[in-house]
């Protein structure tokens, strides 16, 4: 995708610094690309890991359209606390993609699953397709997950977006544009996730660095 290239980059550095704050407290591996120490990444999920969810909470349904699809790759864990906060990191990013195509940075999914800078950052990256009156097709995979809770309490997901198979679409045009030529298909995701009192995992930061991920 193209403008995801672009945009992700500038809208959520600003959140660099909380997210590299609260790697370097719990021992993760801050902005490197390598695993985050002490992750249980390659483990399979027990049949008490989706009961981890705060079961009594509503979370909003996301929807995506059959033209846009994202896939997760191995996004279990064998650990129910490690699980919760990859089930709820997920619905973030799923329902930031579903922002773009509906071109409303205010949706109830957005605000459900992000807080503070997050917010804000998703917001404004949600504005940019909006204003320039593009969405999104084909398909991206999610995969290389790797998660801890950090010294403060914090859920600390590390993940790769392979944007290769996805393009944005102009809304009046139809004309399509993909990952430029020479550029790298690969995001890393670098995400805090805070748990509320009802247990839902926000997400409070986010960074990106495309070309940190390999296939």
């Amino acid at each position: 995708m193209n403008r995801p290239a672009r945009l992700v980059t500038a809208a959520l550095t600003a959140s660099a610094a909380l997210l590299l704050n609260a790697c370097s407290s719990g021992g993760g591996s801050g902005a490197s690309s390598d695993k985050i120490k002490g992750v249980d990444a390659g483990a399979s999920s027990s049949p008490s890991a989706s009961a981890s969810r705060a079961s009594d909470v509503k979370r909003p349904e996301v929807t995506l359209p059959s033209t846009f699809t994202m896939n997760f790759e191995g996004w279990t864990n064998s650990n129910p606390k490690l699980q919760a906060i990859m089930d709820d990191g997920k619905e973030a990013l799923r329902a930031d993609h579903a922002a773009i195509i509906e071109a409303d940075p205010n949706t109830s999914p957005v605000a459900f699953y992000n807080e503070g800078a997050a917010l804000d950052s998703v917001r404004t990256w949600v504005k940019g397709y909006a204003k320039t009156d593009d969405s999104l097709v084909g398909k991206v995979r999610v995969f290389d997950s790797q998660v801890q809770v950090n010294g403060q309490g914090l859920g600390v997901l590390f993940y790769c977006v392979d944007e290769g198979k996805a393009d944005t679409k102009n809304r009046k045009t139809n004309k399509l544009a993909g990952t430029p030529t020479g550029t790298s298909p690969y995001l890393q995701y670098r995400t805090t996730l805070e748990k509320t009192s009802q247990g839902v995992w926000k997400t409070r930061s986010v960074q990106t660095e495309r070309g940190a991920c390999g296939q």
